[in-house]
């Protein structure tokens, strides 16, 4: 058996019927070079042997008696693919907004514990020979850049046949007595690091404010745990709306280039202009800079499963009109996050959640999400993950566009993720009901942003056009 760490812990726990911790992948399928029909049954052939051999998606949690530490994972011999694999239909017309309407419904109910902690949607109904994959997982199962290894495995056209070692489990594991002996033995564990991991805080603690020292004063930039008040952060609702637009990665590349500064960088710094835009729309002022809430990865970057990364919380600078200078202090406040994440140790903070109380910490978040009307740490949540590099296959179907998106945290009404496919660079916007009237306002804002940016580097505003990919959706929402 293997025990969940403290990142997995803290994701189990924080989950709550307000706040649903699975990631969703989404993988469209062009399937009109086909010999035949594309049919639920074809896909089900297809997939049911990669699905069983991906040996993550066989992981079932087992609780501790008397939550005297975190569960551990067991592994199933099997999968009831019945329940896991759905059939679902996209409304008519069948395009991209249909789709993200149902996306965010799909994004909006729970998982079952009870069972290995997924699920798969195939959605038929698409406009021009397309099939939409949903994949929902949840978060304690895998981070980003594991959920991405599975994807990237699972797409291949002649996968490994070792995707992660397995997990032996002894039957006297499974026993009560089993299940807490190996409690006691890994609190010990956790007891014998303690010194070294109070060590450690005091020595990055240290680095990081006599860095901060050497630095100076940066009035422009955001102070840490201190996100301002906005019409993204509240008492977050069950319901989520879902929104996806995809953008060509070679303008993203090209104004990083022209511009001297990170993907990322220019990342931030669009989804800040966006965010200026429906402050002042929501808000009616855009005075003070925004945190982002930006997970850094840290460990194997071959994971298939659980959770290495921490947040990286740089100052979003919405006050500044300027798109060219909203992307240089972008770019200072990526650069100190990032060194002050180096200097306390990207390990740490996950290390000390290892010590959360797993009888005192569930009750504790579910009745924070109640009242938690802004979030303490951030405002909303950017991602910016790397996906596959080379096209992938499904059955001969092409996959034309992927998107991902992590779940909304307590306080906060927004998730961006940005994945990369090939050629693209695809957003996804995940909301409650309660933010915007529409999630394509948000998507639209920060197109509209890009080619501000674009513009003032002297760059055309003419974005290229993603060949692969469905028309847009545009807002229904006037500005």
């Amino acid at each position: 058996m293997r025990r969940l760490n403290g990142v997995d812990a803290l994701l189990l726990y924080t989950e709550a019927p307000e706040i649903h911790m699975h990631t969703l992948k989404i993988g469209i399928l062009d399937v009109s070079g086909l010999d035949g029909a594309f049919t639920f049954e074809l896909f089900r052939r297809v997939a049911e042997p990669r699905l069983l051999a991906l040996t993550p998606l066989r992981y079932q949690l087992v609780d501790i008696p008397l939550r005297l530490h975190h569960p551990m994972w067991v592994e199933n011999p099997g999968l009831d693919f019945d329940h896991h694999i759905r059939r679902v239909s996209v409304p008519a017309p069948g395009g991209r907004r249909e789709l993200d309407e149902l996306i965010g419904e799909i994004a909006g109910t729970p998982l079952d514990r009870g069972r290995p902690l997924w699920e798969m949607y195939v959605a038929d109904g698409l406009v021009g020979d397309r099939v939409a994959i949903i994949h929902k997982v949840h978060h304690v199962l895998a981070d980003g850049v594991a959920s991405a290894n599975q994807l990237g495995w699972a797409i291949q056209a002649d996968p490994p046949e070792f995707p992660a070692q397995p997990i032996r489990t002894e039957p006297r594991e499974r026993t009560r007595s089993g299940l807490v002996m190996a409690a006691g033995r890994d609190h010990a564990r956790q007891i014998r690091r303690l010194p070294k991991l109070m060590a450690d805080t005091v020595g990055g603690v240290t680095k990081v404010r006599r860095r901060a020292r050497e630095r100076g004063s940066h009035p422009e930039l955001a102070p840490n745990f201190a996100p301002p008040p906005t019409f993204i952060n509240h008492v977050v609702s069950p319901t989520r709306r879902f929104a996806t637009a995809p953008m060509a990665l070679a303008d993203v590349k090209e104004t990083a280039k022209t511009l001297g500064v990170t993907i990322n960088d220019v990342v931030l710094a669009t989804v800040s202009g966006a965010l200026r835009e429906l402050l002042l729309k929501y808000d009616g002022a855009a005075d003070s800079p925004l945190i982002a809430g930006v997970p850094v990865s840290y460990g194997d970057s071959d994971r298939l499963a659980g959770n290495e990364f921490t947040y990286m919380t740089p100052s979003l600078p919405v006050h500044v009109a300027d798109p060219i200078e909203r992307l240089r202090l972008t770019a200072t406040a990526t650069a100190v996050a990032k060194e002050n994440t180096n200097l306390l140790g990207p390990g740490l903070i996950p290390s000390w959640l290892n010590f959360l109380p797993p009888a005192m910490a569930p009750p504790a978040f579910r009745w924070q999400t109640k009242r938690m009307e802004s979030s303490m740490f951030m405002n909303l949540t950017v991602s910016n993950v790397p996906g596959p590099r080379e096209r992938g296959s499904f059955g001969g179907a092409v996959i034309s566009e992927i998107y991902s998106v992590g779940p909304l945290v307590a306080g906060s009404g927004l998730n961006v993720t940005v994945w990369s496919y090939v050629d693209q660079l695809n957003v996804s916007v995940l909301t409650d009901d309660l933010t915007t009237e529409d999630p394509h306002e948000i998507t639209d804002a920060i197109f509209r942003s890009f080619v501000a940016l674009r513009g003032a580097a002297g760059l055309s505003e003419v974005l290229t056009e993603v060949g692969d990919a469905m028309p847009l959706a545009a807002s229904t929402v006037s500005g």
